[in-house]
């Protein structure tokens, strides 16, 4: 009994997109990458942000680059640390990247 129906009019009918087909996936795939991805991102960023306006005098840090210093002062963008004895350079505050126990520096 097929041949009754036009072709024409049975492509008619499955030719419409679902467009709750194609954006069901799109979502998900928006789920995933900010529960995956995006957020911990900002979670990590705004720890970082934490730990650089914590920072103080006498702190001992490390910075992104590896070194081991004991801050001697601090400004709003930028932070001077003593490296060794009489040695100081002043780094942005962005670059520590942890505040390590106090006494670590002087075992170094």
């Amino acid at each position: 009994m097929d041949f009754f129906i036009s072709p024409a009019h049975a492509q008619a009918a499955q030719s419409q997109p679902d467009a709750f087909g194609f954006l069901l996936p799109m979502l998900i795939i928006f789920g995933a990458f900010y529960f995956l991805l995006i957020r911990p991102q900002q979670k990590k960023q705004k720890a970082h942000a934490e730990l650089v306006s914590g920072v103080s005098v006498g702190d001992e840090i490390m910075t992104a680059g590896g070194i081991l210093g004991r801050v001697t002062g601090v400004s709003e963008l930028y932070a001077v640390v003593e490296i060794a004895d009489n040695t100081e350079i002043k780094i942005q505050k962005a670059s520590i990247s942890q505040v390590v126990p106090k006494g670590t520096f002087e075992e170094a």
